[in-house]
């Protein structure tokens, strides 16, 4: 019986300094660096990189082979995909020491990134937007905006349900419905 209220498998790491929250899964092979924080109830899948001083909100799913560098925060409820990518500097060279210029990278509040997407360091991530897989982000995304492609691009809205809206700025999925204000959408009320 763990005296932890969360759980890490035993072949995960868990550095000294580090805050987790209660409810939290830490899987197979997983390193959790010194001075950072994750919430409660997030699921951090297998042979994943946390740290040094990364922050992961409450109930976020970081799914196998992603790393977290230091200056990424994930608001609540991310999604991270399977072996995404996120950097932290952004030109980066082996004999050169640039961790003192790593750029924050901000996910906001129910983000979905894909698998396999890549997030170039120093961008904002729109709350409830949705990353395709694949895509190459290079720029801030806004809320509920769907990116994808290489460099990623907007193809349209997606709901807080992950739904992409239709035409009319409704979901098809829950019914909620959204009226846009110049470069981002408002939820309409019931």
């Amino acid at each position: 019986m763990s005296d932890t209220p969360w759980f890490a498998h035993e072949t995960a790491w868990i550095d000294n300094g580090v805050s987790i929250g209660s409810g939290t899964k830490i899987w197979h092979f997983s390193h959790v660096m010194s001075g950072s924080v994750i919430g409660k109830d997030c699921n951090i899948g297998q042979n994943v990189v946390i740290g040094p001083d990364a922050v992961i909100g409450n109930g976020c799913k970081v799914q196998n082979n992603v790393s977290v560098y230091r200056g990424v925060t994930l608001e609540d409820g991310v999604f991270c995909g399977p072996s995404m990518v996120f950097t932290n500097v952004f030109n980066p060279r082996a004999h050169i020491r640039r961790m003192d210029e790593a750029r924050p990278t901000l996910v906001r509040k129910g983000a979905s990134l894909g698998a396999n997407c890549t997030v170039v360091c120093g961008t904002t991530i729109g709350r409830y937007a949705f990353v395709g897989a694949g895509a190459v982000v290079t720029r801030d995304v806004p809320d509920h905006a769907l990116i994808y492609g290489n460099p990623a691009r907007q193809h349209g809205w997606v709901c807080q349900c992950g739904e992409k809206l239709n035409n009319a700025l409704a979901c098809p999925a829950c019914g909620m419905r959204y009226e846009q204000q110049e470069y981002f959408l408002r939820p309409l009320p019931a």
